[in-house]
């Protein structure tokens, strides 16, 4: 690790909570029902939240926010909440003003189940009505609460320039609205959708391995335990914030670090920033070693006085790979 950095670092456990079996088979060993929550507002925030909690389904909660009925087929044990006073009154298709006052009017009915959750993963597009209206309601419903709200939003494609504009306001909106505010380009999203041959909608791997990284990080099934505080540490820092995450062999972190730069992130820079949080997961063969490797490769950009906490699980379907997820805060703003 560079120097001068503040770093909770893995030492004297690693060996013994490797062998320890107990630790890595307690998938909800301290979590309490209801702290964790993925929100997908809008249809396309629906679709990314539905396919991200089938990964975590046991051990987090599900809100499903739309215009559209349809949105909220095939689920079950979801919180479900229709944009309209029944389910023939729906579309907010281009009125953000008109499905934020409707998910306003639902505070009392998201109360139930946000004043038992702790931290709040909402999902959406923005540039239509819902995911630019009601989403920024919603987070700010959270933040309320006392929810540490991280947001992932899809701009549009490039070619749609009036959703753009919408998009570029309700971005700034939802920004202020939460801790963490990530964004994504649909155009580089669909782009490698192409590439593995699936539609892009559905191609929402990226968003799945983010959702359920950092889930499992604060769920505290790892070697090497992260928490709630540890992340308000770190996006508690002045400045932007992003997530990263990438897959890879365990002995190529600088390969690593460069797919999680070309995921499907809006164009931003990392360097610089002050704050990291890195959560590493590997086969039952990781070392030490390869764990710091993926740290110095992920934090090399950072300020020399950031602050990074690092956490480690271990998880025997990846074999010799590894996945990392990091929250990076702090950024310079320009």
């Amino acid at each position: 690790m560079g120097e001068g950095r503040s770093a909770k670092i893995f030492e004297i456990h690693w060996s013994r909570l490797v062998n320890n079996p107990h630790v890595l088979s307690c998938p909800a060993n301290i979590m309490q029902e209801g702290e964790l929550l993925i929100a997908g507002v809008g249809t396309l925030g629906c679709t990314w939240a539905k396919a991200s909690h089938s990964h975590v389904s046991e051990w987090v909660d599900l809100a499903l926010i739309d215009a559209d009925n349809l949105s909220m087929d095939g689920v079950r044990n979801a919180n479900c909440l229709l944009l309209g006073d029944t389910p023939t009154e729906v579309g907010c298709a281009g009125m953000p003003q008109l499905a934020e006052a409707r998910m306003r009017s639902l505070q009392p009915i998201t109360s139930h189940f946000l004043e038992r959750a702790e931290l709040v993963l909402v999902l959406t597009g923005l540039g239509g009505g819902s995911g630019s209206g009601a989403a920024i309601e919603f987070a700010r419903q959270a933040s309320q609460h006392g929810c540490m709200v991280i947001a992932v939003a899809g701009m549009p494609f490039e070619a749609q320039s009036e959703r753009q504009k919408i998009a570029e306001k309700a971005l700034m909106r939802l920004n202020d609205a939460s801790d963490v505010c990530v964004e994504l380009s649909l155009d580089r999203m669909a782009l490698q959708a192409r590439e593995r041959g699936v539609d892009w909608q559905q191609g929402s791997a990226w968003v799945e391995e983010l959702c359920e990284g950092l889930m499992r990080t604060l769920a505290k099934v790892g070697l090497i335990n992260l928490d709630l505080m540890d992340l308000r540490a770190i996006v508690s820092k002045i400045g932007g914030s992003t997530l990263l995450v990438a897959e890879g062999h365990c002995d190529e972190a600088d390969e690593l670090y460069r797919r999680a730069r070309s995921s499907p992130l809006a164009a931003l820079s990392v360097d610089g920033a002050r704050g990291c949080l890195l959560q590493v997961e590997g086969g039952p063969h990781m070392t030490l070693k390869q764990v710091e490797g993926v740290a110095d490769a992920f934090t090399q950009g950072l300020s020399s006085d950031a602050q990074v906490i690092i956490g480690a699980r271990v998880s025997p379907e990846l074999g010799d790979r590894m996945r990392v997820v990091a929250v990076v805060s702090g950024l310079p703003k320009d």
